[in-house]
């Protein structure tokens, strides 16, 4: 990700007066089609949510977005128990022992890996994702990924802002991933049990 971040200009705000003649009523909305509802689970799904705390300001914005999303698409936040490790790195133990539980029917990692330490952050990140997968597929518990490794992030308020931001839309997106994987994996099972497969 190399993205030109800039200080945001202040810009002056000016008002005009306005008389009580001047209001007016605020436009009609206009009418949206119905939301499709997404399809329902044959069997109740429970999820690991294991977060890192560096950096927690940022990442927290994943997990929030997260519970959001994945409850339109039909898991409670009561079925999402929520998991903390100090860094990415402690991640993949944690997401291996959870999915040997065999409580869960899904696991989903969040985190993000920046330069400092005495690790680079691109074989952290690596490292991570690497061993995220192989969890997966040792243990068949699927395993989604909103760890992230910036190319460059600085101390600054923008920058924290901007990264806010986008794990917003990580936190949606994994959601989506996970749901959907989670109905895909259902209808295969239920194929391969009945022979069809």
């Amino acid at each position: 990700m190399n993205q030109t971040l800039q200080e945001p200009e202040a810009a002056e705000l000016k008002t005009p007066d306005l008389e009580v003649s001047d209001l007016k009523d605020p436009p009609e909305t206009p009418d949206r089609p119905p939301t499709p509802p997404h399809p329902r689970f044959l069997k109740p799904q429970r999820v690991a949510f294991v977060q890192a705390c560096w950096h927690r300001e940022v990442v927290d914005e994943c997990r929030v977005a997260f519970l959001d999303e994945i409850e339109t698409r039909g898991i409670a936040r009561a079925q999402v128990d929520l998991f903390e490790v100090p860094g990415s790195f402690e991640i993949p133990l944690h997401a291996q022992l959870l999915a040997k539980t065999r409580r869960y029917t899904a696991i989903v990692a969040a985190g993000l890996v920046v330069d400092g330490g005495i690790y680079r952050h691109e074989f952290v990140a690596d490292t991570v994702i690497k061993a995220l997968m192989d969890v997966q597929l040792r243990t068949e518990v699927p395993v989604f990924s909103g760890v992230l490794t910036p190319q460059q992030f600085h101390e600054s308020a923008v920058h924290v802002e901007f990264f806010r931001k986008h794990f917003v839309i990580k936190g949606i997106e994994v959601a989506e991933a996970c749901a959907q994987t989670l109905h895909s994996l259902e209808r295969l099972r239920s194929q391969v049990a009945a022979g069809i497969v």
